[in-house]
């Protein structure tokens, strides 16, 4: 239903020669995995005779006894519900071949040969094995196998096969290391997951290097890759094998052994494919290699049944814009700080060191102030050059307005104030609009003096406004045109809110502004509010963002999975149900997934005309770059898709 499919990448311990015992292993290893759900199962290079065989596969009797394992192998696939591979020396016309064989219901569903033997250092294939290159072979009978029942079976590396609505590319170990490996032939002709059967050994920095190889593979042929090689029990004689599993995902390693040296084992992960998919239909550069490159493949029909994981295993992320850990997180953030800085420093060599922001005391005016001055520092210019303005109004309180204060004090920067009460006391008084009729008319008042101001303020010094809102706030349309909407270069443009408090914080504890870390922390601890209407009695804030549009980590969910991967909102809420599970209930969850999609479809108009801003991530929502829609576009679709759900 959301186009997940489970995967295991299994490595048994094995025994050289011995095809009965390693074929007990497997059919064991393949049983167990199978119980936990695993529909594709991935066996290491020659588990069945045992990579290490070395000369013994010049013997009859090893050839035929994993000729007759093959057999059996194929018998046993008729128990379980799963696709699978497992690597043996098969004999194809008259030569010795190292190939991957396919199996499903009871059947070899084909025979994969390795096109590229290597044949140097520790590695002697070329001695016992012949290339899928010089293979004329395109067929062979069941009977090489078993004597019943008789059916042809595919041979050759331009083979495809279609499991579980999933498109699977084969190559084994060595295909992966050459220039121009198998799986980049397959990936642009339609295979969706690689797997690899291989036998690699283990030497220093080699699971490292591995590693980048497979991340890199998987990214840039849009695909999941999946890797499972011979254990540390293959031998000692010259080599220990590192008994290596993982797979990857577009880049991404979604699972795999923290063991060195293992055997043993396998190791289950859910595949979404559907990210897949979402990648290949908008990157237009993959579909053109498909045109250029992309060769004849056979597509081999192994089953019509569907993928039925329940993707409970795919790693997920309630914050999906934060890295998990704090070292990534911190790295992160710097980065991002530092494409901020950059950007503006660009714009401000072109216009002028003369910035102008709007301080309120909230998290998203502090962080643009930060890169403001982050700028003034590098290009040697005096941080007073920086005017910060604060502009009071009836929902102004206390805290915000003296930490915006002491904040512009702390950091050095031409601090002004102008109180916009009487202004907008004015202005109301001007259309007709009770100043105490608290509605949006009144709030917008507020939000549209502060940005004339600001603009008219600019002009006058010779500066330009820095803008201050974010990419969430801009994803829901929280800002009001032609007010805070509005800027003469958006700093923030796209960082979503869930990510701004932690660049705060990095700024804080890497000291890049040590005199102002106490206000930063109660800046950071300071509820999310525009301040359009009176404090409350105790003079605190009344007017808290997420109470009205709701929690930010839902939404920035939302659309990180709307725009990224461009999911159903059905597969959406199924995946915020999850990740969200000790935070919010279903009914919660659903609420607000529709606030969002009104808003995000309703609010289109002001991000057609947004100011420019750099793109720091994979989600951007500028007009000119990554997000273009039609401002009178409806909700109607993905609206009706929740209407449907059932909490």
């Amino acid at each position: 239903m959301d186009d997940y499919i489970r995967v295991a990448c299994c490595v048994p311990k094995v025994k050289i020669g011995d095809t009965g015992y390693n074929t007990h292993q497997i059919c064991e290893m393949a049983g167990k995995a199978a119980v936990e759900g695993a529909q594709v199962l991935l066996f290491p290079e020659l588990c069945i005779s045992a990579y290490s065989a070395a000369d013994l596969f010049f013997q009859k009797a090893l050839l035929q006894a994993s000729a007759h394992a093959i057999g059996e192998l194929a018998r046993f696939s008729e128990e379980i519900p799963a696709f699978f591979a497992v690597g043996a020396p098969v004999v194809l016309g008259g030569q010795l071949y190292n190939c991957a064989v396919l199996l499903y219901g009871g059947k070899i569903r084909g025979i994969v040969p390795k096109t590229y033997i290597p044949n140097y250092r520790e590695f002697y294939e070329q001695r016992w094995f012949s290339s899928a290159a010089e293979c004329w072979v395109q067929t062979v009978t069941s009977e090489q196998f078993a004597p019943t029942p008789v059916y042809s079976i595919p041979v050759g590396s331009d083979l495809l096969f279609h499991a579980f609505g999933v498109t699977f590319g084969v190559e084994l170990c060595e295909d992966l290391w050459a220039p121009v490996p198998p799986s980049t032939l397959q990936a642009i002709s339609g295979a969706e997951v690689i797997l690899n059967l291989s036998a690699s050994n283990e030497t220093i920095g080699k699971r490292a290097y591995r590693a980048s190889l497979l991340r890199h593979q998987s990214a840039a042929c849009l695909c999941a890759y999946c890797y499972a090689s011979a254990g540390w029990g293959e031998s000692s004689t010259d080599l220990i094998f590192s008994g290596y599993a993982g797979v990857y995902e577009n880049g991404v390693c979604l699972a795999e052994n923290t063991e060195g040296i293992a055997d043993d084992f396998y190791k289950l992960a859910d595949i979404d494919v559907g990210k897949i998919r979402a990648d290949r239909l908008t990157m237009k550069t993959f579909a053109k290699a498909g045109e250029i490159h992309a060769k004849e493949f056979h597509n081999i029909a192994v089953t019509n049944a569907a993928a039925t994981s329940d993707g409970a295993l795919y790693p997920l992320q309630k914050l999906p814009f934060v890295p998990n850990t704090k070292n990534d997180r911190m790295q992160r953030c710097l980065s991002i700080f530092e494409m901020q800085s950059m950007g503006l420093l660009r714009r401000c060599e072109v216009v002028g060191y003369r910035p102008v922001i709007g301080v309120s005391g909230g998290l998203d005016s502090t962080l643009a102030l930060l890169v403001c001055a982050f700028v003034m520092k590098k290009a040697g210019k005096p941080l007073s050059d920086i005017t910060g303005m604060t502009l009071p109004c009836f929902g102004t309180t206390n805290r915000t307005h003296n930490n915006a204060v002491v904040l512009m004090e702390k950091l050095g920067v031409t601090a002004l104030e102008v109180d916009i009460k009487e202004a907008c006391t004015l202005h109301c008084r001007d259309i007709g609009h009770p100043n105490d009729q608290f509605d949006v008319t009144y709030e917008n008042v507020q939000a549209r003096e502060r940005t004339q101001v600001l603009m008219d303020y600019a002009c006058k010094i010779g500066g330009f406004v820095v803008g201050t809102g974010d990419l969430s706030e801009l994803a829901l349309g929280w800002c009001t045109y032609n007010a805070d909407h509005m800027s003469m270069y958006g700093v923030n443009a796209s960082i979503p809110k869930t990510l701004i408090r932690w660049m705060i914080e990095s700024v804080m504890e890497n000291n890049m502004f040590p005199e102002a870390n106490d206000v930063l922390k109660d800046i950071l601890a300071t509820p999310i509010s525009p301040e359009l209407l009176p404090p409350d009695e105790h003079g605190n804030i009344a007017q808290q963002t997420e109470e009205l549009i709701g929690p930010y980590a839902l939404h920035d969910f939302f659309l990180y999975y709307m725009l990224r991967f461009g999911f159903a909102p059905d597969k959406i809420y199924r995946l915020a149900k999850r990740a969200f599970c000790d935070d919010f209930s279903p009914e919660t969850i659903l609420k607000w997934e529709k606030v969002f999609y009104r808003r995000f479809f309703s609010q289109q108009f002001k991000r057609s005309c947004l100011p420019d801003g750099v793109k720091v991530g994979s989600v951007a929502l500028s007009p000119r770059g990554d997000w273009r829609m039609p401002s009178d576009a409806t909700a109607n679709l993905w609206l009706s898709i929740l209407e449907e759900l059932e909490p």
